[in-house]
């Protein structure tokens, strides 16, 4: 975070007056909001530097062609840190996640995937115009190479930890088949990679994109399946169909289309995407113990199920049955009476005492607030609280409460995992200040936030002392 700051100061001439971590994804990139005044960057801090010489000189060549990416304000001596610009806080995932919670997609949220597709070839055609691909990382193409490292990622990722009996080599040969499939015509387009709505911020209604750093020379089909067959997207197959029309009709400015043979060619990127997320699933969700990878495998299951009732995949048969074993193992079937975990996160005044637990659990997390700076020491915070604006930025400054929560989102995602692979279905999270009014408030409403972005879980929010209830579900 130090060098960041640094490199705040070299941009802008001032120092940063806050800087908060920002969710991390399932990457090992680090993210910070840094902001002095009215000027906001965000912060990262990569792990590798090639991938982050690839994001910039992807980046580069995308604004230079008119693409909606941020600017790239100022990368550090050693590569390893570099400053782009602030796109919010609203990603096409959040709107995605609300149209879930309302019940499906309106013509609003349909007009706004519309912008999506119509966008994603101006994305492949025009970023590969004159593009050096020897920038990207870790290679410049999808190559046969690529493909088998992705579906070894789901072999020894995913099918392994399934404890399902195959045969090696029958299913190496259905992979050696799979490749030739999917590199069989020349790609002359800017392959995205991961090209899915938590990359798509929303910025005056306006799609815009970010995490490109793995773009490379590749097949267009991968990109557009990426995108609609994301497993919490759940779009249906009317959506997909009409989605895919406007896709082609903007693609069509820049090659015309088989659309009978791209149809076909399209079932096989979806099942080798299918599979790659599964091993990524895999690995982030049984291996690194992040849950929300775990949340998602079921999804990504029911989009495979759903593709292999309606195709043989003849030409790799053994790779098709086993993975029609797969979809049917016990692990994979539905199950209705699956608890739900609900965590109840509190905020409260210590003079009136701590917050019981209604469940009968024993009470949770008591988070103590009170060693953080406290604005309700300052007349134009005393008829505020941590949900006001101004309060807000206050706290947003504190560097202590920024990482007093990142201690606590490390201790309380670790039981929300552990509480919800054991059935548990209550966590009690409760923080206590002076007054319940200020940094109580903030760091609940923090938590909620984060909890829910993170999981998904179901949020019981409740600021006691300003008598506010509310319940937050994914």
């Amino acid at each position: 975070m130090e060098r960041l700051k640094q490199l705040y100061k070299e941009y802008t001439g001032h120092e940063a007056e806050a800087c908060s971590s920002l969710t991390p994804a399932g990457s090992p990139r680090r993210y910070y909001r840094l902001s002095a005044g009215q000027h906001t960057a965000v912060g990262v801090v990569g792990t590798a530097l090639g991938e982050n010489e690839a994001f910039v000189a992807i980046a580069q060549q995308m604004r230079l062609k008119g693409l909606p990416v941020p600017e790239v304000y100022a990368v550090s001596a050693d590569g390893m840190c570099y400053l782009q610009e602030d796109l919010g806080d609203t990603s096409l995932f959040d709107l995605i996640a609300e149209a879930h919670k309302r019940g499906g997609y309106d013509e609003a949220d349909m007009e706004l995937l519309r912008q999506v597709m119509r966008l994603l070839p101006d994305v492949q055609w025009r970023t590969a115009e004159q593009f050096d691909f020897t920038h990207c990382y870790p290679s410049a193409e999808l190559n046969r190479r690529g493909i088998q490292w992705d579906l070894h990622y789901f072999k020894y990722c995913f099918l392994k930890a399934t404890g399902l009996e195959f045969e090696e080599e029958h299913l190496e040969d259905d992979f050696d088949r799979m490749s030739e499939v999917l590199l069989q015509e020349c790609a002359d387009t800017f392959m995205y990679r991961d090209f899915q709505s938590r990359n798509i911020m929303i910025r005056d209604g306006k799609p815009w994109l970010i995490d490109f750093q793995g773009g490379r020379r590749g097949p267009a089909e991968y990109d557009l399946v990426s995108f609609l067959w994301q497993a919490r997207a759940r779009f249906t197959p009317e959506m997909r169909r009409e989605l895919i029309e406007e896709y082609l009709k903007s693609a069509r400015r820049y090659r015309s289309f088989d659309e009978e043979v791209f149809a076909q060619r399209l079932q096989y990127f979806v099942l080798f995407r299918t599979l790659q997320v599964l091993g990524a699933y895999g690995y982030r969700g049984y291996f690194e113990h992040k849950a929300h990878f775990v949340q998602s495998i079921p999804m990504a299951i029911d989009n495979l199920r759903a593709l292999l009732a309606e195709n043989d995949f003849a030409d790799m048969s053994y790779l098709a049955d086993l993975l029609r074993r797969m979809v049917a193992l016990p692990m994979f079937a539905p199950n209705e009476e699956a608890s739900e975990l609900t965590v109840r996160i509190t905020s409260f005044s210590y003079k009136k005492g701590i917050p019981e637990d209604a469940s009968g659990n024993g009470g949770g997390f008591v988070f103590d607030c009170r060693a953080i700076h406290n604005p309700g020491r300052y007349d134009e915070y005393k008829q505020l609280t941590g949900m006001d604006e101004p309060v807000i930025s206050f706290l947003d400054k504190e560097e202590a409460m920024q990482d007093f929560l990142e201690h606590v989102y490390g201790i309380v995602d670790y039981s929300v995992e552990k509480y919800r692979s054991r059935g548990f279905k209550h966590l009690m999270v409760s923080f206590g200040c002076t007054g319940g009014q200020h940094r109580s408030v903030y760091s609940a409403e923090h938590l909620a936030t984060h909890l829910r972005e993170k999981f998904g879980v179901k949020v019981v929010l409740t600021h006691r002392e300003q008598q506010k209830k509310l319940k937050i579900e994914n």
